[in-house]
């Protein structure tokens, strides 16, 4: 993919960038955050203000999106499989647009992580294999509560999630985003396929690599072969152990080579989560340069990063944008504070997944 710009050792992030179709005014990516405000599960006023807020950076990629009612594993967390979702989305995009942003909605289905008192009514909780995820999850009502063993996709479970994502993508670009982003990271849905942890499978969804990559890689080419291959990007977590996920025997040439078949199917994007800088283990060093150089498209950066240290790596070919997650919580501005060198606040925890603005839309002095 041609860039924008030749990287020179003064490259900085607020360089404009081409993003399939899409101009980006510079290098800066809001990264994807859960902040559990979608009240029955539909985008309402407060997620189009508390986006609109920061629209200078980049690129915005959304809160995880379920296209599916069996996604939907966390309390008030947005859908995108209802018109009333749809509509709902389509006043963020169009004030992230009004403010001259651009956005990418990611599609995240939860998988095994998830509780029925938080699915609709009939809905069920998924996955590659019956595993229980340990540790707990909240509900609205019944608080904490013991995750369940989930229930084993069948053959007809699979194509019918198959094509809910291809469904949620249209749906995805009808509401106006710019594009959509694949979760296959964090211990969700398309990563637990991935993962010999949670994908224990005989059948040709599992058993070999080849298996576990099978589901991600026909999502990816349904949702491409529904949208475009550069409205879509895909998020990975190699050496991931939220959710219980964890590295494998041979995890870097699995990543290697399932990054190279991404970039067959045309995906403009993939974004490689790298958490350490908050505790989890580090990602190999290895497997980002292979994954760097198999896959063709836009590769997004993460990990804690502050200017300096996005513009050095920006320099040295190691990126083509760089995500900021957290810092964007308490600094909707962030982009500014980043062009002029300006401190961040901090963000407060006890607002990260509550209801209503407060640490959301209205931050304090």
């Amino acid at each position: 993919m041609k860039k924008t710009t030749e990287r020179t050792a003064n490259m900085t992030l607020f360089e404009p960038y081409t993003l399939g179709n899409v101009a980006l005014t510079n290098r800066v990516v809001m990264s994807p955050m859960t902040r559990c405000r979608a009240t029955n599960n539909i985008p309402n006023d407060l997620l189009a203000l508390y986006y609109r807020q920061r629209a200078s950076a980049g690129l915005i990629i959304t809160e995880g999106t379920s296209p599916s009612p069996e996604g939907l594993g966390y309390a008030r967390i947005p859908g995108i499989f209802s018109d009333a979702q749809e509509l709902g989305w389509s006043r963020v995009t169009a004030a992230v647009h009004a403010e001259g942003g651009r956005i990418f909605l990611q599609m995240m289905h939860t998988g095994r992580i998830g509780h029925p008192a938080n699915l609709p009514p009939g809905a069920r909780v998924l996955a590659p294999s019956a595993i229980r995820p340990s540790g707990q999850i909240y509900t609205d009502s019944e608080g904490m509560q013991d995750h369940p063993v989930p229930e084993e996709m069948s053959a007809e479970d699979i194509a019918r999630t198959i094509g809910e994502f291809a469904d949620g993508a249209e749906r995805a670009v009808r509401a106006g985003f710019d594009g959509i982003e694949l979760h296959a990271a964090n211990g969700y849905l398309l990563e637990q396929f991935l993962n010999p942890a949670a994908n224990r499978r005989s059948d040709r969804y599992g058993a070999t690599a080849e298996g576990r990559m099978r589901f991600v890689l026909e999502v990816a080419r349904a949702v491409c072969d529904r949208i475009g291959g550069r409205r879509v990007g895909i998020r990975v977590s190699p050496y991931g152990v939220f959710n219980n996920m964890g590295p494998f025997e041979g995890i870097d040439d699995f990543y290697a080579e399932l990054s190279r078949i991404l970039s067959e199917t045309g995906l403009v994007y993939i974004h490689v989560v790298d958490h350490s800088g908050m505790g989890a283990p580090p990602v190999s060093a290895e497997v980002k340069k292979r994954i760097r150089e198999n896959f063709r498209g836009t590769y997004i950066l993460s990990g804690s990063y502050d200017r300096p240290r996005a513009e050095q790596d920006l320099a040295n070919g190691l990126g083509d944008l760089v995500a900021f997650g957290r810092p964007f919580l308490a600094n909707p501005d962030l982009t500014e504070k980043l062009r002029q060198n300006l401190p961040w606040k901090e963000a407060d925890p006890a607002t990260f997944y509550t209801p209503g603005p407060a640490g959301y839309t209205e931050l304090g002095p």
